[in-house]
């Protein structure tokens, strides 16, 4: 049952936040600027769906009106009968969407994200396969306005990447890439293979939220070792003269990485500096999951990286998502950047997830 008075108090905050986004202090300070604008966000979405939801309700208990009334013209009983099933048909999605948005958020959601891309086993196809998800996700994030940049990219011999480090910016970005962390498998016949028989081999990806400046992560001069070297491209080739690419090693966790993409060494430090703030800030938000218990742990996009989520058959033109049991006979399509499908199925069971958790708790 949803609770229209608890709604209307939280939507009654709309016009406090709107007053403080104008304000001059607010905006000087940006950490809370930041927040408020995250939450600005998420109230208007709620009043959307809170109108639509509403206005169907009070459209439904007119229609039946009309129906039940015997004064009502014939015609008009019929045209209101068909016009209140279609109606009730979409109530459940519209009652969903309105709880789904009252779920407490995830700050992170709308961060920009570093994503990683390595290959796995299956020697050079593997190398092929990553360098065909990062096409993918390039596409994908073209399509809906977002940013990417490589920091740090090894290619293999036969094309595509041992690894690959990247960051993407745009509207909730970490909100719908944090799903594709995890193994990705792929079966389909290489090139170089006379026989035509399939093969399999595979990629890891890791998807991090990007660390921000009121992020409390603190990094010791005397915990890291800096190494500077020449960029290397493709085959070993050295992309420019000068000791301009930095690698760092966090000592006491053993995180290490690089950036090789600007020419400045500054540059390169600097964003080096932004992926291992970013992978400590992730490896902190994992051990803060495990301690709220079991349900948290199951949640997609916090669970082991190691896991393999995905296969990509491309004899079959088939994906399968293995944590939701889902299968799309679209691979051709998927893999050219159309993963709308996917990621929106894997947010639906998401919420699903959590609302009947929350339902749960409210039982209890």
């Amino acid at each position: 049952m949803i609770d229209k008075e608890y709604i209307y108090r939280r939507l009654a905050k709309l016009e406090e936040v709107e007053s403080k986004l104008s304000d001059p202090a607010s905006i000087a300070n940006q950490k809370i600027y930041r927040g408020l604008v995250r939450e600005h966000t998420s109230l208007k979405r709620l009043q959307e769906r809170t109108d639509a939801c509403f206005n169907l309700h009070d459209a439904i208990a007119e229609h039946r009106q009309i129906i039940d009334s015997p004064d009502q013209d014939p015609e008009l009983k019929e045209l209101a009968l068909e016009e209140l099933q279609d109606m009730e048909t979409r109530l459940p999605k519209a009652e969903k969407e309105l709880m789904s948005e009252l779920l407490p958020p995830d700050p992170a959601d709308a961060r920009n994200v570093i994503m990683e891309i390595r290959a796995g086993t299956g020697g050079d196809e593997a190398g092929l396969f990553a360098g065909d998800l990062f096409r993918m996700y390039t596409k994908y994030c073209e399509n809906r306005g977002w940013k990417i940049a490589v920091i740090d990219a090894s290619t293999s011999e036969k094309g595509g990447f041992k690894e690959i480090v990247f960051t993407v910016e745009g509207q909730g970005v970490y909100g719908s890439l944090k799903y594709e962390s995890g193994g990705h498998r792929v079966q389909r016949v290489p090139e170089t293979e006379a026989q035509g028989r399939i093969h399999t081999s595979a990629a890891t990806v890791a998807v991090f939220p990007e660390v921000e400046e009121d992020d409390d992560i603190e990094i010791k001069p005397e915990e890291i070792r800096v190494d500077i070297f020449c960029s290397s491209g493709p085959g070993g080739q050295s992309v420019n003269t000068t000791y301009s690419a930095i690698r760092i090693t966090h000592l006491p966790s053993g995180i290490v990485v690089q950036s090789q993409d600007e020419r400045s060494q500054k540059r390169n430090r600097d964003k080096a500096m932004s992926v291992l703030k970013s992978r400590m800030l992730d490896v902190r938000r994992r051990e803060e999951e495990l301690k709220k218990g079991d349900f948290r742990r199951n949640q997609i996009g916090s669970g082991d990286r190691n896991e393999r989520i995905r296969t990509y058959n491309f004899p079959q033109n088939r994906l399968t998502d293995h944590r939701i049991n889902l299968t799309l006979y679209s691979l051709d399509r998927i893999v050219e950047g159309d993963v709308d499908e996917v990621i929106t199925a894997l947010k639906v069971n998401d919420v699903e997830s959590r609302l009947a958790e929350e339902m749960k708790k409210t039982v209890t």
